[in-house]
This record gives C-alpha cells, structure tokens and sequence, in this order.
C-alpha cells in the first residue's frame, strides 16, 4: 500500500472520541458567587447589616438614650429620619444601635450552641455507652418548647444581654447535638472507621482526624439557622420584658416600647420589624446557600 493511500485514509478516518471530558478552568471568588447566588444576595444582606451595626455611630446618629420630650412623637422627616419615640428618642438611631445588641446574641448563640453541642454530639454518638444519658437529658430538654425554656432561664437570672446569650444557647443545644448524633451515628459505621479501629486507632484520635471534618458542613449549615433562631428569640424575650433590659436599644425592646401607639404611630415598630426581618432573611438566605454548596448531592457540578 503506497504512502499517499494511508495518508488519504488518515485523513478521511473520524477522530476518536476524548475518553475524558475536557478540564475546565477555575472561576475563582467571583464565579463561586455567581454558581451560587444565593451565597451571594444572603451575605451581601448580612454583611451589609453588620456594617451598620458597627458603624452605626458615623451614620449620622446621635445618643439613642437621649431623652427629648418636647420633641415625642414626631413623624419621619428631614430631622428625624424614622421619626422619634413617645419619649422623644430618635428612632434611626435606635434601630442602627439595636442592630448591635441583635448581631451579637446572634452569632455568641451560633457559635457556643455549635461548639457545646459538637462535643456533646460527637461523644454520644461515638461513645456507645454514654449514647443513651446523653440523650435522654437531650430529649428531656427538647420536650420544652425553646422559647419557654429561655423565658424560664431568664426568670432566674435578671435581664442582660449576657444572661439572653446563655439562655438561649442552653435552649439551642439539644437541636446541635442531635443532629451531630446522627451524622457522627452512620460515619463510625464507614469502612475507613473500622480500619482505623483495626490498626490500634485511639477513639479521640479516630473522632478527630477521622470524625469532626465530616460534620462540620452540616453544623456551619445549622449555624446559621441557630443564628436566625437567636435573633427571632431575643426579639421576643425583650419583646415580652423577659429579655435585655429597656435602656438598652434592641429591635425587640423598640418594638414593645411602640406598640401601644401602633395604630397612630406605626413607624416605631415598622423600623425596626423590617431591620430584623431582612437581617433574619440574610442568614437564612446564606444558610439555604451553603447547604447547597456544602451537599455534594444537591451542588451543581462546575
């Protein structure tokens, strides 16, 4: 066979198929937020509300203690932005401040309920003869109702925002634990476990290097509804006089204050509903996200 006839069957032959698919280029930050915009509109919202909780003195606000009677009452305008209380207090500056008391109980909630009930989870899970104790005082806890259980916290102690933080977290933490429980319950159950058992693995060093990376995509995900949760609950402990003390500006304790002028002043109320709102939307928005991302089952391949 002549060398130009392999050439023209070279040539007329169809080229194989690629037996791996083609490697696509990384993103970056940018595409990470645009795969998932709901990363993105949640933390934007938050970080924008995190803004003005800490730079709510150069927002153009004054003292949000500053008692003015002579000025009670007043309706949004150029002077007074959301308007002033019945006690002449201005409003704007109220609701920028009470953000702060709002973020704090917050992520102080998120991050001692996460921490607590982690060690709680992980060690009935994986230790079996400390599972049913555990648990039991768990299940006991979360027969309560968790905004009863923080009220009847509260009962004991007087009101502070340091005292909201501990209730709350001691009403949160069954839920974290139960749910590290039955992560930690089918991963000791996976082959690499019971390999590292049968090489003479100590029990802590299997639970750290083997155990806790696995649970912390579901726990940053229950993070931020606990976060959400906290927020919702301060509100209604400060609401209802149970939870931080009135000199202190929260959304909760603006919107008591307010509400007896609802139907002829309701922008005192309105204010501060819509701040905890939107913030609330926020970390449940960027909670949804990361579940999203964080499960391989649901994240969208690149």
């Amino acid at each position: 066979m002549s060398t130009a006839t392999i050439e023209q069957r070279a040539a007329i032959a169809a080229p194989l198929p690629d037996v791996l698919p083609a490697i696509k280029p990384r993103r970056g930050f940018i595409g990470y937020l645009r795969k998932n915009p709901t990363i993105a509109i949640g933390g934007f919202l938050l970080l924008l509300m995190l803004f003005v909780a800490v730079a709510a003195p150069l927002l153009w606000t004054v003292d949000p203690t500053a008692l003015a009677p002579a000025r009670r009452t007043r309706e949004p305008s150029a002077m007074y932005w959301f308007g002033s209380d019945m006690l002449g207090r201005d409003v704007y500056s109220r609701v920028l401040y009470g953000a702060r008391v709002s973020m704090l109980v917050g992520f102080s909630v998120a991050v001692l309920a996460s921490i607590i009930g982690l060690t709680i989870g992980l060690t009935s899970g994986f230790v079996r003869w400390a599972d049913a104790l555990v648990m039991r005082v768990m299940d006991g806890m979360m027969s309560i109702p968790p905004i009863l259980l923080a009220i009847a916290l509260m009962a004991l102690t007087r009101g502070s925002v340091q005292n909201v933080i501990i209730a709350i977290t001691i009403a949160e933490i069954p839920r974290v634990s139960r749910l590290v429980r039955g992560v930690v319950l089918s991963l000791r159950e996976q082959p690499y476990v019971d390999a590292a058992v049968a090489c003479g693995t100590r029990t802590p060093v299997i639970i750290w290097r083997h155990i806790l990376p696995n649970t912390l995509a579901p726990i940053t995900v229950q993070a931020t509804y606990i976060c959400a949760s906290a927020m919702i609950t301060e509100a209604i402990l400060s609401f209802i006089g149970a939870g931080t003390p009135p000199i202190i500006p929260s959304w909760g304790n603006i919107m008591a204050e307010g509400r007896a002028l609802w139907q002829v002043k309701p922008y005192i109320v309105f204010f501060p509903a819509i701040f905890l709102s939107v913030t609330v939307l926020a970390v449940n928005l960027l909670g949804d996200g990361l579940r999203d991302a964080l499960d391989p089952r649901m994240a969208k391949r690149l």
